[in-house]
């Protein structure tokens, strides 16, 4: 289920490019905007492929930590979602 809507969740295509940002955050390196098109940036630089970033969060896989006003810039983290890619990523690797 998707933690934002409730709806039932839809496996997303996350890339490289994409897998890479997931872990940035999850190690607590992102912020995102306060906007319906969230910006996201890592280790303080906006990131290369902002198509990818809005992607993310329109996915449901990366979120605002906290309310913020339009605009600003805001601790990203993972959603439950987030965080069963990375993990399931992680495992295949290991394995």
């Amino acid at each position: 289920m998707n933690e934002q809507s409730g709806t039932p969740a839809v496996r997303p295509l996350v890339n490289h490019r994409m897998l890479a940002m997931l872990r940035a955050v999850g190690a607590g390196r992102g912020r995102v905007s306060c906007s319906s098109e969230p910006d996201l940036f890592i280790d303080g630089l906006s990131c290369g492929d902002q198509f990818a970033a809005h992607a993310l969060a329109h996915q449901g896989l990366v979120r605002a930590a906290r309310p913020g006003l339009p605009g600003e810039l805001v601790p990203a983290m993972l959603t439950v979602e987030g965080r069963a890619i990375v993990a399931a990523r992680q495992k295949h690797h290991a394995a």
